[in-house]
């Protein structure tokens, strides 16, 4: 029997609590619930939750703060809530590491459906043959277990970098437009903004050590590709 994934939410209204829970247990997922964000933290490092559900505006600690946190240590995918809609707020939400972004009010079937794709997207990755392991000189990307490893040590990479990373350098020097890797990583039905794409790569270029064997570089007026890096005696 497997053991069922468990849910963190943090949100400072009981109602979204309340009805997100409902959902989700009838799902089958298990559910934790903390309401400040200075409480998020203690919560995540003693639960170890499967993905966290956390809302921008808390007391305490703001949910981008909060997930900033989460990224220095962990890929646990992150949903980020928020009663903004604007762009830039969405943007924030991605450049500090989020997967994925729901504007209040939303029905929880929505919040569902957004976490079983996540979950199931993982577990396909996880699951496919050895091609989803890539090793480029030095630098390696496994999607069986979301792991990126420069000269064997690891870096610390969100879900949808690693996937960034993982098509790109299985296509070196193949050029990559934004809606491609729209349409590749967060799916068809992704209705935000294109600039997620710049961020995520702004990320990767961030957090990769500047000896990595793989590198993304920018083509003007169409995208981005993958080289590997060029050895000097």
């Amino acid at each position: 029997m497997s053991k069922k994934k468990l849910i963190l939410i943090a949100d400072d209204e009981i109602g979204i609590h309340e009805s997100l829970r409902i959902y989700l247990e009838r799902e089958d997922y298990e559910v934790y619930s903390v309401f400040r964000g200075s409480e998020v933290m203690e919560a995540f490092n003693r639960m170890r939750p499967d993905l966290v559900i956390l809302d921008i505006m808390m007391p305490g600690r703001s949910g981008t703060q909060v997930c900033a946190d989460i990224r220095a240590v962990s890929s646990t995918p992150v949903i980020m809530l928020t009663a903004k809609g604007e762009e830039v707020d969405k943007l924030l939400g991605f450049a500090l590491g989020a997967d994925d972004y729901i504007v209040k009010p939303f029905s929880p079937r929505e919040v569902v459906s957004r976490i079983a794709v996540i979950f199931r997207r993982m577990n396909q990755m996880q699951t496919a043959p050895d091609k989803n392991l890539l090793v480029v000189g030095n630098t390696s990307i496994d999607l069986r277990c979301y792991e990126v490893k420069v000269n064997g040590t690891g870096v610390l990479l969100s879900p949808k970098e690693v996937e960034i990373l993982h098509l790109m350098a299985g296509h070196l020097r193949q050029v990559f437009t934004r809606e491609q890797l729209l349409d590749s990583i967060w799916g068809f039905d992704f209705n935000g903004d294109p600039r997620v794409v710049d961020t995520g790569i702004k990320r990767i270029r961030k957090k990769l050590p500047e000896d990595a064997d793989i590198v993304l570089r920018s083509v003007y007026g169409v995208g981005y590709k993958a080289e590997e890096r060029e050895q000097t005696e």
